[in-house]
């Protein structure tokens, strides 16, 4: 219902959240109670507790669904770390600061001077690299069609029976591209988002305000927003509540509906949970922007498609040609911020 539970402000142990959606409140820049923040699945807090005796919390933590929450007490970390060298050496290096700088992009800082006055030092840089970055390997959906010989002789006309049979293969073959694109758990865009790219919605169902939210994170050339064609319907109804409408814009000569300027294209391949919740994507995309890209194979053998190529296997005894249809395919996301997502958005909130 509308209770809210409230974690006392303990100093000795950190949270992870497993399921459900907590609200950090505390104190204002103006002195008054205000919500400092929202966390939900993976997310944690008390972590000073874990490295620090006077850890104490500066804000009050409130669930507001239903929550499963893990505790870790301070003596229990302890007592684990005095038996791993290599879980203190971490802890050491992240107490020490160890960790380097970030840009705006996720890349390692180039240290920088400008705007000085006189004669002074200048910093001294190099550009930091990934010595073992991660490697890609495509992915490939596979399927045999089958004709037999004498509809390709006898029913050839007015449709080339093969290349319509070809056709919807093909088709087939796309769908589950695009499905793997979305929810694979290896290179999937819902499983490769950043842990500081996904973000809650503030009452539940998907607001402005939450698109809004999605455009801070990926604010540097943000190109479409990816949605379940049921959670753009909910997203309109939010709209008109609030009487605000969406934009629309022109892509390919349909009008699709948009978000201060950003095209919001339907995806039924991002799943509704039974509870009736789903997410909604943000993404930059091209390579010269740094944003979320494809992979495919090019220059492939006997080549249909980009990416999709088909092979013929020959004729059966009972005069059955099989044709071996192959699609290769990946994506990655080159930097963190090209990606965000809004997760748990409701659909079906009433009132």
């Amino acid at each position: 219902g509308d209770a809210l539970v409230e974690f006392g402000s303990r100093a000795d142990q950190v949270f992870l959240i497993a399921h459900g959606k907590i609200t950090k409140v505390g104190t204002g820049a103006y002195g008054d109670q205000t919500v400092l923040g929202t966390m939900a699945d993976g997310d944690y807090f008390g972590e000073t507790a874990l490295i620090r005796d006077d850890g104490i919390w500066e804000f009050t933590a409130k669930a507001v669904t239903t929550c499963t929450v893990l505790s870790l007490p301070r003596d229990v970390f302890e007592d684990v770390l005095s038996r791993s060298e290599t879980l203190q050496a971490h802890l050491d290096a992240f107490i020490a600061g160890g960790a380097s700088a970030r840009n705006d992009h996720g890349e390692a800082e180039i240290s920088l001077a400008s705007g000085h006055d006189g004669e002074p030092m200048l910093p001294g840089t190099f550009v930091d690299y990934d010595a073992q970055p991660r490697e890609y390997e495509l992915s490939v959906a596979q399927t045999v069609l089958r004709v037999h010989s004498r509809v390709a002789d006898l029913y050839n006309q007015p449709m080339n029976q093969i290349e319509q049979q070809l056709r919807l293969t093909v088709e087939a073959l796309r769908e589950r591209q695009e499905h793997e694109l979305i929810n694979n758990s290896d290179f999937g865009l819902l499983h490769n988002a950043d842990f500081a790219q996904r973000i809650p919605t503030r009452t539940g169902p998907p607001t402005p305000d939450d698109l809004d939210e999605l455009l801070a994170l990926v604010w540097k050339d943000p190109g479409v927003f990816l949605a379940h064609p049921k959670t753009i319907a909910a997203f309109g109804r939010e709209c008109t509540k609030a009487g605000v409408y969406p934009d629309a814009v022109d892509m390919g000569g349909h009008h699709v509906p948009a978000w201060r300027g950003v095209p919001i294209l339907p995806c039924n391949k991002i799943p509704v949970t039974e509870t009736r919740t789903s997410s909604i994507l943000l993404m930059r995309t091209g390579e010269q922007a740094q944003g979320v890209v494809g992979l495919h194979q090019t220059g492939l053998p006997d080549e249909y498609q980009p990416g999709l190529n088909v092979r013929f296997m020959g004729v059966s005894e009972q005069a059955i040609m099989s044709y071996l249809v192959s699609a290769y395919y990946s994506a990655a996301v080159l930097v963190p911020d090209a990606l965000a997502v809004l997760e748990s958005a409701e659909l079906g909130r009433e009132g």
